[in-house]
C-alpha cells in the first residue's frame, strides 16, 4: 500500500469513528429496543381484542334477574360481569353515568330482550357486546334487539375522535418538552431555568387545548360536548405529559426523552381504551390505561362529549397527579443539580495586574 492510499484508508477510519460514536451507538441501541418495545405493546394489545368482565346491568322480573346473573357470569371466557338491576330507567341510568358499560333487559312476556349499548364508549366495545349477547340469546331460545342509549356524533367515525384528540395533545406535550431540552439542554441547570422551563410549557398547554377543542369541536364538528371543558382537559393533559418529560430529562438527560416515548407512546396509547375499551384489552393493558395520561385523558374526554361529563374524577385525579409529580421532580432536580461543585458558578479567572482577593 502506497503512502497516499495508507493515508487515505487512515482518514476514511477518522471518519468513521466520528460518524459513529460510542454515545451514538449506545443510543441506536436504545432507540432499537424502544422500536420493539413499540412493536410488542401495540400487537400484544390489539391482535385478539374480545369481551372480558364486561360491566354489564341484569333486568328481569324476581327470581329470573338472579338466574340471568349466574347464566351470564357462568359463560366460558367471562364475557361479562353481570349485576341485577330493578329496573330499566335504572339500567339505562346507570349507563349514561358511565357505571355499566351495557344493559340486558328482559322481557317476561315475549321472547324477544333488548339490549341498551353506548357507542359514545367506543363502537367497538359496544359491537362486541352486541355479538356476545346475540349469541347467548339465541342459545336459550331467545332474540335481541340492540338500543344505541349513547350514540356517537355524526362525525365522529366509530368513536376515535376523543382517542385522536388525546393523542395529539400528548404528542405535543412531550415533543415540546423535548424541544426545550435540545435547544438548551435536557437538565435544567438551576431552579431559575426550571421555572422558566415550566411556565412556558404552562402557556403552551394553555395554547395546545384551546387548539385541539376548537379543531375537534367547532371547526370539523367532530365531537359534540362543552368544548370549554375539553380546553381545560386538552390543557392538563398536555402540561402533565409536558411535565413528566421534562421530569424524566431532569433525571436522565438526553435519554429522558426515550423513557417518556415509553411511557406515553408505547405503554399509554395502546392502553388508552381508544380503539379498543379496556373490556377488550388483555389484562397488562386494561391494568395500566387507567393510570397513564393518554387512558385517563381519552375516558375524560368521551365523557365530556357523549355522558355529561359523568366519571371523570379518577381520570381527572390521576392527569393532575402527573402534572404534580412531574413539576417536582423536575424543580427538586434543577435544585439538586445546582447545590453539585462546579455547578451554577461560572469561575472567570483573575485578569493579570489585578489584586487578588
Amino acid at each position: 500500500m502506497t503512502p497516499t492510499s495508507n493515508a487515505t484508508h487512515l482518514s476514511y477510519r477518522a471518519a468513521g469513528a466520528d460518524g459513529v460514536t460510542t454515545r451514538a451507538a449506545l443510543l441506536m441501541v436504545g432507540v432499537l429496543l424502544l422500536q420493539l418495545a413499540f412493536i410488542t405493546s401495540y400487537v400484544g394489545a390489539f391482535h385478539n381484542p374480545r369481551p372480558e368482565r364486561v360491566d354489564l346491568a341484569a333486568v328481569a322480573p324476581g327470581p329470573a334477574a338472579d338466574r340471568l346473573v349466574r347464566e351470564l357470569d357462568a359463560l366460558p371466557g367471562e364475557p361479562f360481569d353481570a349485576r341485577a338491576v330493578g329496573s330499566e330507567a335504572a339500567a339505562v341510568r346507570k349507563l349514561r353515568h358511565r357505571e355499566v358499560d351495557a344493559a340486558l333487559v328482559a322481557d317476561p312476556a315475549g321472547t324477544t330482550d333488548r339490549l341498551f349499548v353506548a357507542s359514545g364508549a367506543g363502537a367497538s366495545l359496544s359491537a362486541a357486546v352486541e355479538q356476545a349477547v346475540t349469541a347467548v340469546e339465541k342459545a336459550r331460545g331467545r332474540t335481541v334487539r340492540t338500543v344505541d342509549a349513547v350514540p356517537v356524533s355524526k362525525g365522529d367515525a366509530r368513536g376515535l375522535t376523543s382517542f385522536y384528540l388525546v393523542v395529539g395533545w400528548c404528542v405535543g406535550g412531550y415533543l415540546c418538552a423535548a424541544a426545550m431540552a435540545i435547544s438548551a439542554g435536557a437538565r435544567p441547570a438551576t431552579p431559575r431555568r426550571a421555572v422558566i422551563r415550566l411556565g412556558g410549557l404552562a402557556l403552551y398547554s394553555a395554547l395546545a387545548g384551546l387548539g385541539g377543542a376548537v379543531i375537534a369541536g367547532p371547526i370539523l364538528d367532530a365531537l359534540p360536548g362543552s368544548a370549554w371543558a375539553l380546553w381545560g382537559l386538552g390543557a392538563l393533559v398536555v402540561f402533565a405529559v409536558g411535565a413528566a418529560t421534562l421530569a424524566c430529562q431532569a433525571i436522565a438527560g438526553v435519554v429522558g426523552i426515550g423513557l417518556a416515548i415509553l411511557l406515553i407512546v408505547v405503554l399509554g396509547n395502546p392502553s388508552a381504551g381508544g380503539a379498543y375499551p379496556y373490556p377488550l384489552l388483555p389484562d397488562f393493558w386494561r391494568a395500566i390505561g387507567p393510570a397513564l395520561p393518554p387512558g385517563a385523558g381519552t375516558w375524560t374526554a368521551r365523557s365530556i362529549a357523549y355522558f355529561r361529563g359523568n366519571g371523570v374524577t379518577g381520570p381527572l385525579l390521576v392527569l393532575s397527579a402527573w402534572a404534580v409529580a412531574g413539576t417536582a421532580v423536575t424543580l427538586v432536580a434543577s435544585v439538586l443539580r445546582g447545590r453539585r461543585p462546579g455547578r451554577g458558578v461560572q469561575l472567570v479567572p483573575p485578569v493579570p495586574g489585578s489584586p487578588h482577593l
